[in-house]
């Protein structure tokens, strides 16, 4: 299976850097969801959840806002907690 790396950072720490294969980000038109091969797109977030799958498991984090660059199957995640 292709996998996407996927970078989540906060101003305090990494929060995640690994290989996914999806990812679902709170965007401020509605949430929408990151595949392989996804177009390049920059979007500002909104509070929500991320949830994220790496392997078999589902990761989800709580955010109140941030900003997402999905470039290349490299998706860097800015976000404030």
């Amino acid at each position: 299976m292709k996998e996407m790396h996927l970078v989540i950072v906060s101003p305090e720490r990494m929060l995640f850097d690994g290989k996914v294969s999806q990812v679902t980000l709170p965007g401020e038109m509605g949430e929408f969801q990151v595949l392989i091969n996804h177009a390049p797109i920059i979007s500002s977030l909104v509070a929500g959840k991320i949830s994220y799958t790496s392997g078999a498991e589902t990761q989800s984090l709580q955010v109140a806002g941030g900003f997402a660059d999905i470039n290349n199957n490299q998706v860097s995640v800015c976000v404030e907690l």
